[in-house]
């Protein structure tokens, strides 16, 4: 009898116990494409700690919405690795990404890897979704985007209404981002002691623009404030841009 009282118990439990949700693709989506390539080496761990702080901040952001964060890094290694290490996870689930899973190697193959992640959010569809490019450095090695491609895949995002933004990880040459028509406002080096910060401001940002009506949107942009908690101006400074 004792053994029929656990094994009910248990089950029960198992029944009352939520999902751990990793394939939750509701009408806010956030796609982070992370450049894992070899000079990001010095500010990997930054930069893993601000996309878990994202996550986490959104989860207590977006509390009530049906959001999910899918992160993906990429480099080149005999062509575009493109890695999913997160897809479609509720922030509230969101397991810490570490190291173990992947650290910096190869080259920058931005385009592609660009036109990769618009591929992968078109066909889910959302009607909201923020797109977060992470990198350190400029393109170096696509083969199937150039530059005119990857603009037209971030058109067709914009086209859809969702916010693209581009940051420069202790990096501050947005040739590229200008290239792939970026809009300053929408634009930000930041240094690595500020990755964090930047990445908190950013889920509080989109967790405001998920909730917005269409009639009151709230676009992501970077402000002053944000410049400020980024330290961009410690950036350019370093590298010798205005």
């Amino acid at each position: 009898m004792r053994k029929l009282t656990f094994a009910f118990t248990a089950a029960l439990a198992v029944l009352a116990a939520p999902a751990f949700a990793t394939e939750a693709k509701g009408p806010v989506n956030t796609y982070i494409l992370l450049d894992r390539t070899g000079s990001m080496s010095n500010i990997w761990p930054e930069a893993l700690s601000s996309v878990n702080a994202y996550a986490d901040d959104l989860g207590t952001e977006a509390r009530g919405l049906n959001s999910s964060v899918t992160l993906a890094v990429f480099d080149y290694q005999d062509g575009l690795k493109f890695d999913v290490l997160r897809d479609h996870t509720v922030p509230r689930y969101w397991r810490d990404v570490t190291s173990a899973e992947a650290s910096p190697r190869g080259m920058t193959p931005l385009y592609d890897a660009i036109g990769q992640m618009v591929s992968m959010a078109e066909k889910d569809d959302p009607p909201k979704a923020v797109l977060v490019i992470m990198t350190d450095g400029e393109e170096n090695s696509s083969r199937e985007f150039n530059q005119a491609q990857a603009r037209a895949a971030l058109d067709r995002a914009r086209a859809h209404g969702w916010e693209v933004v581009f940051l420069g990880a202790q990096f501050a040459n947005f040739t590229d981002a200008q290239g792939v028509g970026m809009a300053g406002n929408q634009t930000m080096a930041v240094d690595k002691s500020g990755l964090t910060a930047t990445m908190q401001r950013l889920a509080k940002k989109s967790a405001d623009y998920y909730a917005a009506p269409a009639s009151a949107p709230a676009p992501v942009t970077f402000d002053e404030d944000d410049r400020k908690a980024a330290k961009e101006d410690a950036v350019k400074k370093t590298q010798g841009q205005p």
